[in-house]
């Protein structure tokens, strides 16, 4: 699977701070070896076609299927960073 970040989630991952960009870069290598890891925690968001991941308590990310590439949509903390507020 071809893991791809949109330029929205390519922005906020360069605004991180480096120890937060260490653990999304954690959680993108698990996410390509199971999708199911057990502290990715992924869940679908009802009534759309993306998933929410967890980077750490306060960091989430966003990402979508199709086909054989995953597209990380946005990134950051996990209400604001996320469009919820």
């Amino acid at each position: 699977m071809k893991i791809i970040l949109t330029n929205k989630a390519e922005k906020s991952f360069n605004k991180l701070p480096a120890n937060i960009k260490k653990k999304v870069l954690k959680q993108i290598e698990l996410l390509d070896l199971d999708i199911n890891h057990r502290s990715l925690r992924v869940k679908k968001l009802k009534g759309t076609q993306y998933f929410e991941a967890r980077i750490d308590y306060h960091y989430r990310f966003i990402f979508r299927l199709e086909k054989n590439n995953l597209y990380i949509i946005a990134l950051g903390p996990h209400d604001e960073g996320l469009g919820k507020k």
